[in-house]
């Protein structure tokens, strides 16, 4: 149950920081942002990456990997990268960004699929979720959308990670197929971690904080 539900608890957690830090985009939450970046990289590589090799050809696996990488380059041409932090909605406008909703619900559907067969994948999603969720919550409250838009919006998105998970589980779908559908996850969540961790700081200086939360995310995911 916990894989359904844990995937909730990010988006509740992401509207509770939301609140607290009175929609501002607050340097905990830059931190929090390096750390789940970190932490989804790293579980990439030690959980899910090894598992699809073992299961599909290489070049395959390489090739459906590329497309993950692709599909995530195009849904950000639509998002505008919220998947990593960079919530773009005009404040003045009324009308709803389906675009932005459209694609968010497709990267959530899609990372709930290897939580299936891997619970450690399951933390990876949670620790990513709450700071994407804190961000999308700050810009919804700051927007002059209406409330019912803005419930339908978080609703819609919340459930669509653990419909992902509730799909590969319960419907026949072969085992070639969840590899194959893993390796494009995979793609997706190395595009998104290494632009959280490459993009340029502040004045291109070294950000000890940043530095330090990335390691921390990396040694977590190693231990578990």
């Amino acid at each position: 149950m916990n894989k359904y539900l844990f995937p909730v608890y990010a988006v509740i957690i992401g509207l509770v920081i939301a609140k607290l830090t009175k929609n501002k985009n607050t340097w905990n939450t830059k931190l929090l942002l390096s750390f789940s970046g970190a932490f989804l990289l790293a579980l990439t590589l030690f959980e899910l990456l090894p598992e699809v090799y073992d299961h599909l050809d290489t070049k395959r696996t390489g090739l459906f990997i590329m497309c993950g990488i692709l599909l995530q380059i195009i849904l950000e041409l639509f998002s505008k990268g919220a998947e990593h932090g960079h919530v773009h909605i005009n404040k003045d406008s009324t009308v709803f960004p389906w675009l932005l909703f459209v694609s968010l619900c497709i990267h959530s559907f899609l990372e709930g699929f290897p939580i299936h067969e891997h619970n450690d994948m399951l933390y990876g999603v949670l620790v990513h979720k709450v700071p994407i969720a804190a961000l999308i919550c700050m810009f919804l409250f700051k927007s002059k959308f209406s409330t019912v838009q803005i419930v339908l919006f978080l609703f819609v998105f919340t459930i669509m990670t653990p419909l992902g998970t509730l799909i590969s589980n319960t419907t026949e779908i072969s085992e070639q197929l969840t590899h194959t559908i893993n390796a494009v996850v995979i793609g997706i969540f190395f595009h998104i971690s290494t632009t959280i961790l490459f993009e340029s700081g502040e004045g291109h200086k070294f950000n000890l904080s940043k530095f330090i939360a990335i390691i921390l995310g990396v040694g977590i995911a190693y231990v578990i």
